[in-house]
């Protein structure tokens, strides 16, 4: 869900006013609905436990709640919008809409895109009657499945907050839907709800776009107040380095909107196989993606078996998609993959008011020294020393080179099975 106030002609719709509560509802049990909503705003992890628990509270009020349902934007590279959904009777659901799906589409034929149009914070809509079933494709399945009543409440927050408000829906099946009272008892609630929905919002927002852009596993650390410029430690680890080949020769020859899209596609499949190993992108280099595998002393080969397993996997994926581009007219980029086994320092690395959470050390300079090879040996998968002799594969002594600001020299070997 995308907040953006759009034009929009006026349907039939029944706007909710600033209703008076006829009868006492008991300023308790209203104070009690709003008490557990703090109470769950602070505690709660996701905003499917708030909306799942308030239908259930004012079911047991006598609401006669058939389904309801809270909507958000989200801040996040591959989703527009989430929404939490209940069903009297059923699960509660989580819906996160990735855009370009249907239900970001979709969303200029929704009740809530024609309330922010029109500038309303409420409505209500007769649906029994068949008021926005014609206009509206989630009213008419609602109507058709014996719904007679649908509200929605919307809740801006501040104009300079990036989470720009929250929907509450609710749709009866009661015949006359909700009374006068009980719409004034949902406006009551309804800031206690958006206040609670912001908090869970802005700390998952927090966490998912921290992860985005630093890996889950660093941005756990990161969130746990691990934040201060050195702190860290030693910790052993495989480390892939891949490189994409002679791809400083394609931006002489290609837009940077190009570029930029032939470094998503292969980005895109070197993180997929390293995050389905168990290992974490630390960096994006230009052309170049450093990731690592980390390790105890005890099982160091399986890190590198995790590794090894990557290193296949791209460099297969990275053909089916030369393949598929070549078939478009677009160029072949190769990527050459080197491993590597060391101990680094794992940590925050920097200026004082900007850090990098990265890795440091010897093994990550080898690991880029010995990159270079790549194309002197015409191979796209090099391992140093102490990654071959701890994998549990067959490897190739390809001879000892010296590396640029590395006084030892260093091993290589290769895969026998290599893909080249």
């Amino acid at each position: 869900m995308i907040w953006q106030r759009p034009g929009w002609s006026s349907p039939s719709i029944c706007p909710i006013s600033d209703h008076k509560l006829r009868r006492s509802f008991g300023g308790s049990e209203i104070n009690n609905h709003i008490q557990w909503l703090i109470e769950h705003g602070i505690t709660a992890e996701h905003i499917g436990e708030l909306i799942a628990g308030l239908c259930d509270r004012l079911i047991a009020d006598g609401f006669p709640i058939w389904r309801g349902s809270i909507s958000m934007p989200s801040i996040h590279p591959m989703y527009g919008g989430v929404s939490a959904n209940f069903v009297r009777g059923g699960a509660t659901t989580i819906e996160n809409a990735e855009y370009g799906s249907a239900a970001v589409l979709n969303f200029e034929k929704t009740p809530i895109y024609f309330l922010l149009g029109r500038g309303e914070t409420s409505g209500r809509w007769n649906i029994a009657k068949g008021e926005g079933v014609d206009d509206y494709p989630q009213l008419a399945e609602f109507a058709h499945g014996g719904g007679t009543d649908h509200l929605v409440s919307l809740l801006e927050f501040p104009k300079e907050a990036a989470l720009r408000g929250v929907s509450l829906s609710l749709t009866s099946d009661r015949p006359g839907g909700f009374s006068d009272d009980q719409l004034a008892i949902v406006a009551k609630l309804f800031p206690a709800l958006g206040l609670a929905c912001y908090r869970i919002a802005a700390s998952k927002t927090a966490a998912d776009i921290l992860a985005v852009y630093t890996g889950a596993k660093t941005s756990a650390r990161i969130l746990a107040g691990e934040i201060q410029r050195g702190k860290g430690g030693s910790i052993n680890a495989a480390i892939l380095l891949a490189d994409l080949r002679n791809f400083t020769a394609l931006t002489e020859v290609y837009q940077p909107g190009e570029i930029a899209g032939f470094l998503d596609e292969h980005f895109e499949l070197i993180g997929r196989h390293v995050e389905e190993n168990s290992g974490e992108i630390l960096k994006f280099m230009g052309d170049s993606v450093l990731a690592i595998f980390p390790t105890d002393a005890e099982d160091q080969q399986k890190a590198c078996m995790a590794a090894l397993a990557s290193a296949r996997n791209i460099l297969e994926a990275n053909k089916v998609l030369n393949g598929q581009r070549r078939n478009d007219g677009g160029p072949d980029i190769g990527v050459d993959v080197v491993l590597h086994l060391g101990e680094v320092f794992y940590g925050n690395i920097g200026a004082r008011g900007r850090l990098d959470f990265t890795v440091i050390g010897s093994a990550v300079n080898e690991a880029s020294r010995l990159e270079k090879l790549c194309g002197t040996l015409e191979q796209d998968l090099l391992m140093s020393e102490s990654f071959a002799t701890t994998c549990a594969v067959a490897c190739e002594y390809l001879g000892s080179f010296e590396l640029r600001g590395v006084s030892k020299r260093a091993d290589v070997f290769k895969l026998v099975d290599a893909v080249s």
